[in-house]
């Protein structure tokens, strides 16, 4: 156990609120343990001051600071930099989410690369934490990015792309110039949702000197970060990102419509206690082919509020197929109009 100097060593600095010298203090304590054969104790220990540790951030001063003083008013976005991003205190959870198993892998490896940030970093090493998202709306990217500030216990900074993009000459790449300032100062998972707005090809046909000007100022300030924030960028067309952009991602995460196993099991779980007993799959999986995520859950939400209205403890068969079956015409009607949107762009004359 720990000697009586360091459990003094320990109290004084708490009281003093000297996080580094009580961090330090510990790890003796720990590595103590260790020398006198305690493993298991040690190793305890250890995962208890890294995990304490990936909630600190970093002020000017280089003076270790709790994540609470980064979600004090005080530190809050303010001025312009408030207009350029939105901060949220999620408490959502990897388990929240219906995912494929590669992509689970993915982010639980991010969050426990995350949670011994400060001993991957005592071996020069640094952990992921620069991610693309990919794939079709609706499948759950968004939430990823609220569900890993969730499980980390840090802010959601959602950057707000239709303040950042201006249409005068060098403004942009200087609000970015801020977001990234604020990336370094505050601890957070930043949010770039429909990246492709500002990532897409250099040299596109349809593309303006202003944008390429911004895409080339992220790319130098995302290669030259070194914060301990989370950049999380998301897009539906990954198609039309910069090539150079993905070099510059520690990992791309990729999300695709549910499979019927999965439509099915996020059916059962949305439905909760008003899941029919018994719970017949047969020709649900059917009706929630073609539909993402968010649409299932949408029309899950609406079989249950049918449910409460009629005063009834359990979603009526009938009353969730057709819910199904108006989400699934709704997502047909937005897909012929975005064809039709297309193919007139396709064949205007200029």
């Amino acid at each position: 156990m720990a000697s009586a100097e360091q459990l003094k060593a320990l109290i004084k600095s708490h009281i003093s609120r000297d996080d580094g010298h009580f961090y330090s203090v510990a790890m003796q304590v720990a590595a103590h343990e260790a020398k006198l054969g305690h493993g298991k104790f040690a190793g305890e220990l250890r995962d208890l001051i890294d995990a304490a540790k990936t909630r600190l951030g970093q002020d000017p001063s280089g003076k270790l600071v709790p994540i609470a003083g980064a979600l004090s008013n005080t530190a809050r976005p303010r001025g312009e930099l408030a207009n350029l991003l939105t901060v949220t205190h999620p408490a959502n959870r990897m388990g929240d989410m219906v995912l494929d198993e590669f992509a689970a892998m993915q982010l639980a490896r991010i969050i426990k690369e995350q949670r011994l940030l400060a001993r991957i970093k005592e071996h020069g090493l640094s952990p992921r934490r620069k991610l693309l998202l990919v794939g079709p709306p609706g499948t759950g990217k968004t939430m990823t990015a609220s569900a890993l500030a969730g499980e980390l216990g840090i802010p959601l900074f959602l950057v707000r792309l239709d303040s950042l993009i201006t249409k005068f000459m060098g403004e942009t790449a200087a609000k970015l110039r801020q977001v990234f300032d604020a990336i370094a100062d505050i601890r957070g998972v930043y949010f770039f949702d429909e990246f492709d707005a500002i990532g897409s090809q250099r040299g596109n046909a349809n593309d303006v000197g202003e944008i390429r000007r911004v895409l080339n100022s992220f790319l130098q300030m995302i290669e030259h970060d070194q914060s301990n924030s989370l950049i999380v960028a998301a897009t539906n067309h990954p198609e039309v990102l910069d090539s150079a952009l993905f070099r510059r991602f520690d990992d791309v995460v990729e999300y695709h419509l549910p499979t019927s196993t999965q439509a099915l099991d996020l059916i059962r779980s949305r439905l909760g206690a008003f899941a029919p007993k018994p719970f017949k799959k047969d020709g649900l999986a059917e009706r929630a082919e073609g539909l993402s995520y968010a649409e299932i859950c949408r029309a899950v939400d609406e079989s249950i509020k049918d449910a409460i209205m009629h005063d009834q403890a359990k979603v009526q068969r009938v009353a969730l197929e057709r819910a199904l079956h108006e989400r699934r015409l709704i997502s047909e009607k937005l897909a012929r109009n975005k064809t039709s949107i297309r193919s007139d762009a396709g064949t205007s004359t200029r």
